[in-house]
């Protein structure tokens, strides 16, 4: 019955293109997730320059999620995936990720790569299941708890 009822929570959310508008919003919700939060500076930055491309989902007025990626001919990379806590678990990061890598291939990408830190399981089946297969490992690339760092896996789909 709870899945039942999340997954029907899950369609209010509307999947759409992300703007500058939306900066304020996606630094929130980047710093909320990541150890080292971008500033809302840093990304309307981003989501100002041409080759960047960004997806949101609104619950409302209400952030619950983004993904932003950079082109370079027909490379993408994904520079960042959040989801709010509470609207974790329902599916949300996939439907972004499928709209986006949609978008990315109508835009000409014929790859993508991203990093993801190696201790990020979620994470890491998310991308998994969506076809994407680690070439690389940047060591000590990720600082972690207690001054501990983390590997970042490279991870590559064709698109």
């Amino acid at each position: 019955m709870m899945r039942l009822l999340s997954r029907l929570f899950a369609r209010e959310l509307k999947l759409s293109e992300a703007g500058p508008r939306d900066g304020a919003a996606i630094a929130a919700l980047h710093a909320a997730s990541f150890r080292r939060g971008w500033s809302e500076q840093e990304v309307e930055t981003l989501l100002l320059e041409r080759r960047v491309i960004a997806h949101r989902a609104l619950g409302g007025a209400r952030l619950a999620g983004f993904i932003m990626s950079r082109m370079a001919g027909d490379e993408a990379e994904i520079l960042s995936v959040a989801v709010a806590y509470a609207s974790q678990g329902r599916g949300l990061a996939r439907d972004l990720l499928t709209l986006h890598l949609r978008r990315l291939a109508g835009l000409g990408a014929r790859t993508v790569f991203l990093e993801v830190d190696e201790h990020n399981q979620p994470a890491i089946r998310l991308y998994h299941r969506a076809g994407f297969h680690e070439v690389a490992r940047r060591p000590n690339y990720y600082s972690g708890e207690g001054g501990k760092a983390a590997s970042a896996l490279v991870l590559r789909r064709d698109l």
